[in-house]
């Protein structure tokens, strides 16, 4: 269940740039109505995975690390009252979208200071997020990725939304983040810097399986009370994402 959550929250905020990837990649050998068929099909196909190895961890887990664990949910179901409109819009404003939005802010400030700094700050004229993405790089190959992508989702971590912003903004050699609506422009860009359609595939699994945003490890946190389960939370799908990468990068490789 909490792989599940992980999957379903992170891979909800990522639609667009699943939906971008696919159109630029998958459906671009396609035109009109066929293309857009195409790419909300590869886009509902990684879904179904995510969904699909939910199921097979959850079943490893239960085998495992949970095995001989009580499984059980208590729902006291409260008397049946007219549902009073206001108290709900005025409960689920308080309660849950400033509650989210509060938290999001709280990380999502400092980090854009942090990407800020990184792209601003050099070492023998480059930057330090080029630097980072150079180290990764050697790694980023063995996904079928490069070292900018996996920089991007690494500084992502605040916000899933903004990994395609850092990409481009290291692509561009820019020092703030990059926001370009147009999916040719971006196409372009990323064709220019070396994306074929593996590194879309690559980058749409990884999209799906990496961490979840802090966000959502926050919120894991605050449920379960539990440091272990959020840390969790965070590897499972990273490792599931990091070993889907790597077995695709060396079918492809084979082939």
């Amino acid at each position: 269940m909490l792989f599940l959550l992980t999957i379903l929250c992170h891979v909800t905020g990522r639609f667009p740039f699943l939906i971008s990837v696919a159109t630029i990649f998958i459906a671009g050998a396609f035109s009109g109505i066929t293309a857009s068929i195409v790419s909300t099909l590869a886009v509902v196909f990684v879904i179904i995975l995510g969904i699909c190895l939910t199921f097979i961890v959850s079943k490893i887990l239960s085998k495992t690390i949970l095995k001989g664990l009580p499984s059980s949910f208590i729902l006291e179901l409260p008397p049946y009252r007219k549902p009073q409109f206001g108290k709900i819009i005025i409960r689920s404003i308080f309660d849950r979208t400033l509650f989210v939005l509060g938290r999001a802010i709280c990380v999502a400030a400092p980090a854009g200071l942090v990407i800020w700094l990184f792209a601003n700050i050099g070492i023998n004229g480059e930057s330090l997020l080029t630097l980072i993405a150079n180290f990764l790089n050697p790694f980023a190959k063995l996904m079928g990725l490069d070292g900018y992508i996996l920089t991007a989702f690494i500084f992502g971590i605040p916000a899933n939304e903004i990994v395609l912003p850092i990409i481009l903004m290291c692509y561009l050699n820019g020092t703030s983040l990059v926001n370009i609506d147009d999916i040719a422009s971006i196409g372009q860009i990323l064709i220019n810097n070396g994306w074929t359609l593996l590194t879309a595939i690559n980058v749409m699994l990884f999209t799906c399986f990496h961490f979840p945003c802090a966000t959502t490890l926050l919120t894991i946190k605050k449920e379960t009370g539990s440091i272990k389960w959020t840390f969790l939370g965070f590897a499972i799908p990273t490792i599931c994402g990091i070993l889907a990468c790597m077995c695709t990068t060396f079918i492809a490789s084979v082939l």
